[in-house]
C-alpha cells in the first residue's frame, strides 16, 4: 500500500511540474521569438480581429495594473511559492483536490505565473513582453493565457466535486 502511494505522489508531482515546465517553455520560446523579430508595436500579421502585435507591458495580465511591476513581482513570487508548497506538501491535507485535473489545472497556473515572473525579473526587459492581440482586449502572452485557462479548469474541477458530492 506504501508503495502505491508514493508511486502515485511521484505520478501526480512528475504531471504537475511536467505540465508547468512545458507552459513556461512555449511561454518563453514564443517571447523570444516575438522580441528577436518585431520591435515594439510592431505588427506581424492581422486577420480580422486577431493579430500578433509586440507590446511591452509594465502591468499584468491584459494590461492591468500599468507600471505596477514591482508589486506584481511579489504577488508573483508568493503565487510560486504558494503552489509549490501545496504541491510538495499540502495536498495531502485537501484530499478532494488530489486528482488528476486539479494537479493539471494547477501546473497550468504555476507555468504561466513562472513564464511571466521570468520577464519581470529579466532587468534588460523590465516588464511583460505581451504579442498576442483579440479585438478589444489589450495584447496578452501565452502565460496569461495559461493563467486564465488554468483557474477555469480549477474551477469547473471544484464545481464537478461540489456536484458530486450532493449525489
Amino acid at each position: 500500500m506504501q508503495k502505491a502511494n508514493s508511486l502515485q505522489c511521484r505520478w501526480r508531482n512528475a504531471v504537475f511540474f511536467l505540465t508547468a515546465l512545458l507552459t513556461v517553455t512555449a511561454d518563453q520560446l514564443s517571447k523570444i521569438w516575438i522580441r528577436s523579430n518585431l520591435l515594439v508595436g510592431e505588427s506581424l500579421f492581422e486577420l480580422g480581429f486577431f493579430r500578433i502585435i509586440y507590446v511591452h507591458n509594465t502591468g499584468a495580465a491584459f494590461g492591468l495594473f500599468q507600471d505596477q511591476s514591482f508589486a506584481l513581482t511579489i504577488i508573483g513570487l508568493v503565487s510560486v511559492a504558494a503552489l509549490l508548497v501545496y504541491a510538495l506538501s499540502f495536498y495531502r491535507h485537501f484530499p478532494l483536490l488530489n486528482n488528476r485535473l486539479s494537479n493539471l489545472a494547477l501546473g497550468i497556473i504555476l507555468g504561466g505565473t513562472v513564464g511571466n515572473l521570468i520577464d519581470r525579473l529579466n532587468p534588460n526587459l523590465g516588464g511583460v513582453t505581451d504579442f498576442i492581440s483579440i479585438g478589444i482586449w489589450p495584447a496578452f502572452n501565452i502565460a496569461d493565457s495559461a493563467i486564465i485557462v488554468g483557474v477555469i479548469i480549477f474551477a469547473y474541477s471544484l464545481i464537478c466535486l461540489a456536484t458530486a458530492g450532493k449525489h
